[in-house]
């Protein structure tokens, strides 16, 4: 009986080694079926090559552009060029852009400022397409504060109106067209004073801004001197510092008195 007992044993070990490695071919084959048929790889070998976009004249159709402050992917201010031309279509939104970066946020804003500009207007765009043109010496321009600039340019572009171009605005956009609060206001503001900028518009309590100083602290303590670095808050005024005259504005029918020349 315990060699019967043995024998059971061995052939129970040798069925359950067997089991293992049917099992794990199947597994193998079946991993590589679905790998294969899930996962694409491309190998792209040609460059991309980016069209520069020259505004095309078409039969009832509008054209507006506005200078935006931005920050670069450092931190640095600068100025970028939008253009909006409102043509004949679907409505489509159609983005064109030059050797720029484009962050998800940006499209996100242009959706928005669509939306906002068509509630103003009243115009029922599903019957236009809406072409949006970023230009820019910077390599990637981020972040959604350019949202208050796109609506304003579309709406001038829907309502054939000019922008007056010594103006310049910093500032998300809302759904109920209300300006949301941004970041870097002093970069952007020297941005629009160095581009010739008259006026600034910023959203509500954002014309001052805190920043921190930094100081070297030391005392004796015995034969051994002690340094500690020390932040210091400093309260600034953007017009001040900037030189251009900054006014807080609370949506965009505030802005638009600024901006839109008939």
């Amino acid at each position: 009986m315990a060699c019967l007992y043995h024998f059971c044993d061995s052939m129970k070990m040798k069925f359950v080694l067997v089991f293992a490695i049917l099992a794990f071919f199947i597994g193998i084959y079946v991993g590589t079926q679905k790998t294969t048929t899930t996962i694409n790889v491309y190998n792209y070998t040609k460059p991309v090559e980016f069209v520069k976009y020259e505004p095309v004249k078409f039969e009832n159709s509008s054209f507006s552009y506005i200078h935006i402050p931005a920050v670069d992917e450092d931190g640095n201010g600068l100025m970028t060029t939008l253009s909006v031309q409102v043509v004949p279509g679907t409505g489509r939104i159609l983005v064109n852009i030059d050797k720029l970066f484009f962050w998800t946020d940006t499209q996100a804003s242009i959706r928005t400022s669509r939306s906002v500009a068509a509630n103003i207007t009243g115009i029922n765009l599903s019957n236009y397409d809406i072409i949006y043109t970023i230009e820019t010496n910077a390599t990637a321009v981020e972040g959604p504060s350019a949202g208050a600039a796109l609506t304003i340019a579309t709406i001038a572009a829907l309502q054939h109106k000019q922008i007056n171009q010594s103006v310049a605005i910093t500032g998300t956009i809302n759904h109920d067209g209300t300006i949301g609060p941004v970041g870097n206001v002093m970069e952007k503001a020297k941005a629009a004073k160095e581009s010739g900028a008259e006026l600034f518009l910023v959203p509500l309590l954002q014309s001052k801004e805190t920043t921190y100083e930094t100081y070297r602290y030391c005392e004796k303590i015995g034969v051994a001197e002690i340094c500690t670095t020390e932040r210091r808050p400093k309260k600034v005024d953007i017009s001040e510092e900037a030189k251009i005259k900054t006014i807080e504005v609370e949506n965009i029918q505030e802005a638009l008195k600024y901006f839109l020349i008939d």
